[in-house]
């Protein structure tokens, strides 16, 4: 019996040497488990450990003690018990290390107490934190007033730019820090390094960051497989975006700094191996110091072989002086290669601010608008431009400055054969170069003189005019209330009047309300708007052929909603034969000001007679509904009373979400409406 006893007290021993590790040469030995029983208490009473030394001891930690003597006895230890043993022994170290290292902290710093540092989540300027008295035990809350502003401004400065707006949207102290000017700078120098000036404004720093942040190319092309929207490549050395041009083959991109870029297509490898043809790939900067540029006026880019651009250039003073002095000039470039081939230099008193093209090649008439706002011309033929020799142009006065010299023109709009000039109060006056192209716009040859094509007439209008549109025979013009008026020919029902009537003066589009952008084409128009919760879309109205209208193949003669995402800081549009561009670039300086109309203004909404009540049907709403139920009345067919409800839906003043319902409603319904009548009639049709 004895030998048993024995044998199970050796027993006993293994075990426990076999649960003890060794710790590097620190001489402290760790029991790894608790509640492990001594040897010879035949595993009885759980709590109980084994002390540094001497009979077992109840408790309950974890048996730490130092081994006794520097010769203590290395125990072997073995298997996957044994490695786990060792590292939990060494968690244990890296817990004292980090334990200490927070306790030095704490003494240097004095922020917190043992609780350890809680950061005030509320506004430090809306006073303590309701109920922050009754919280024990969570330490004092730290505002976030006593970090220094440069660290928190610091911190926010690599925060996404929309991640830091929405900062700024918490509290009053955040508004004020994301709102900062040296919050901004940061921002700005990550987005582009390589830019070296600010810009101007009041806040310039934030202007150049959002325009850095918010610029690019977007297009989709009309035909293909893909027909959906993609993205140029976007050059670092680009301050914002402030116009394009696309041309046969390019498209060209004026920044705010005044630096032209050459965004080229070309043959791409994509993912998979395959070469494709890509847009706007590959970019290349053709000139700086430009202020702005131009082509071809039609819009077919197949004729558009030049590209005119106006800018600023240092030229070396006359005999006897050391001095350099700032012309203006315009440079012909080849819009294939970008290989410069003319150029033609102004007298430093004149300064240009744009420049538009009309005429034909052989007679191509440049307009250059100064800073006074006076219009100067001069003829080139573009047949011999390429041909090296020198010439002298003359540069003219053109008749609308002459004849009316009190005007200052603030912008102008041309085709081939026609221009519009708005002035600084909002006029308008028309140039019309041939007799086909005015009886398009007016109707009648009654005032068109063909020995006098400079002569220019004055449109009227209600309102000051903001910009304008110019399309081959039709005009749009938007004015400071954010009404659209067009004007010309509406064979295709490019007005978006609902119907396919020419118009000798402009018409108001009553549906359509504060646009961002408006462009006219040959045969169509579009306008870019923005509803109420802040989402973009794209309208279209006109011929709908080659795929100009996406999702309207057939055309509409009311401005419809086109199937194109819009980027949400789109500010300006064009359209080719081939693709539809879209400019993104957002400049928190410039927005078109549109004014609240009178209410004695409003169409439909007479002046109030003293005594009377409140108007029953302001904006003419009910006599507008009867209108349309009796276009959908007119119509022959189920599918054509579905699509005309489409269009009236598209005419309401709805918000985005709003017409979307009722179009995919109405498809749902034309869907159904053509399933039933294929099959056999039933009595439910």
């Amino acid at each position: 019996m004895s030998h048993w006893v024995a044998r199970a007290e050796d027993l006993s021993k293994r075990k426990s040497r076999a649960r003890l590790g060794k710790i590097g040469h620190s001489g402290w030995a760790v029991r790894s488990q608790r509640g492990l029983s001594a040897p010879g208490s035949m595993g009885e009473g759980p709590g109980r450990q084994r002390g540094p030394r001497g009979p077992p001891s109840s408790g309950t930690g974890h048996g730490v003690g130092k081994a006794a003597g520097t010769g203590t006895r290395e125990l072997s230890t073995g298997g996957q018990g044994a490695r786990r043993d060792e590292g939990r022994s060494r968690a244990g170290v890296v817990r004292m290390v980090r334990r200490s290292q927070r306790r030095k902290l704490q003494k240097f710093t004095g922020l917190c107490g043992q609780e350890g540092l809680r950061v005030k989540r509320s506004c430090p300027s809306c006073g303590p934190e309701p109920g922050g008295e009754e919280k024990k035990g969570r330490g004092n809350p730290i505002s976030v007033q006593l970090f220094p502003p440069e660290l928190v401004e610091h911190i926010i400065s690599f925060l996404p730019v929309r991640d830091v707006v929405a900062l700024g949207q918490t509290c009053h102290y955040f508004r004020e820090v994301c709102d900062t000017e040296g919050v901004w700078r940061r921002i700005c120098r990550r987005l582009s390094p390589r830019l070296r000036e600010q810009g101007s404004g009041v806040r310039p720093w934030k202007r150049a960051a959002i325009l850095n942040y918010t610029k690019g190319l977007y297009f989709q092309a009309f035909g293909g497989r893909r027909r959906c929207l993609s993205k140029s490549v976007a050059p670092l050395l680009a301050h914002g975006y402030r116009r394009f041009l696309p041309t046969k083959d390019h498209v060209f991109i004026l920044d705010y700094v005044g630096t032209l870029f050459f965004f080229k297509n070309a043959l791409v490898s994509s993912t998979l191996g395959q070469i494709q043809w890509k847009r706007a790939c590959r970019y290349v900067v053709l000139c700086r110091g430009a202020k702005d540029f131009a082509s071809d006026p039609r819009c077919d880019t197949v004729y558009r072989k030049y590209l005119y651009v106006l800018a600023t250039r240092e030229q070396l003073g006359v005999a006897g002086t050391t001095g350099s002095r700032a012309c203006d000039c315009v440079e012909v470039y080849l819009q294939s290669s970008g290989q410069r081939v003319f150029k033609m230099t102004f007298h430093h008193s004149m300064s240009f601010k744009q420049i538009v093209l009309v005429g034909q090649e052989t007679q191509r008439a440049l307009l250059l608008l100064t800073e006074e706002g006076k219009i100067y011309s001069l003829v080139v033929n573009e047949t011999q431009l390429d041909q090296p020799r020198s010439y002298t142009v003359q540069l003219a006065l053109r008749k609308v400055s002459h004849c009316l010299p009190h005007l200052r023109v603030a912008c102008m709009a041309s085709n081939q054969s026609s221009t519009v000039y708005i002035t600084d109060q909002g006029g308008v006056y028309f140039e019309v170069h041939t007799p086909g192209v005015y009886r398009d716009l007016f109707g009648t040859l009654q005032a068109f003189d063909p020995l006098d094509q400079q002569m220019p007439l004055a449109l009227s209008l209600p309102a000051k005019i903001l910009f304008c549109a110019l399309g081959y025979n039709h005009l749009g013009l938007v004015d400071e209330f954010g009404r659209i008026f067009m004007q010309g020919n509406n064979r295709y029902g490019q007005l978006g009047t609902g119907d396919k009537m020419d118009r000798g003066e402009p018409t108001q589009v009553h549906y359509l309300q504060r646009p961002i952008a408006l462009w006219c084409g040959l045969n169509h128009s579009l306008v870019l708007s923005q509803g109420l919760d802040f989402s973009k879309e794209l309208l279209g109205c006109g011929c709908g052929a080659g795929g100009r209208l996406p999702g309207w193949p057939k055309g509409s003669a009311s401005f419809v909603k086109l199937h194109v995402k819009v980027p949400l800081c789109a500010c300006s549009l064009c359209s080719t034969r081939e693709c539809l561009y879209m400019l993104s670039s957002h400049d928190i300086e410039h927005h078109p000001a549109y004014r609240d109309l009178p209410a004695s203004r409003v169409v439909g909404n007479p002046e109030p007679s003293p005594g009377a009540g409140a108007p029953q049907d302001p904006g003419g709403t009910a006599q507008a509904c009867e209108e349309y139920l009796s276009q959908i009345h007119s119509c022959p067919t189920l599918q054509d009373r579905m699509e005309k409800m489409k269009e009236i839906v598209g005419w309401m003043p709805l918000m985005a979400a709003q017409k979307d319902f009722f179009w995919e409603a109405l498809d749902m319904l034309q869907t159904a409406a053509g399933g039933v009548g294929e099959g056999p009639p039933t009595p439910d049709s």
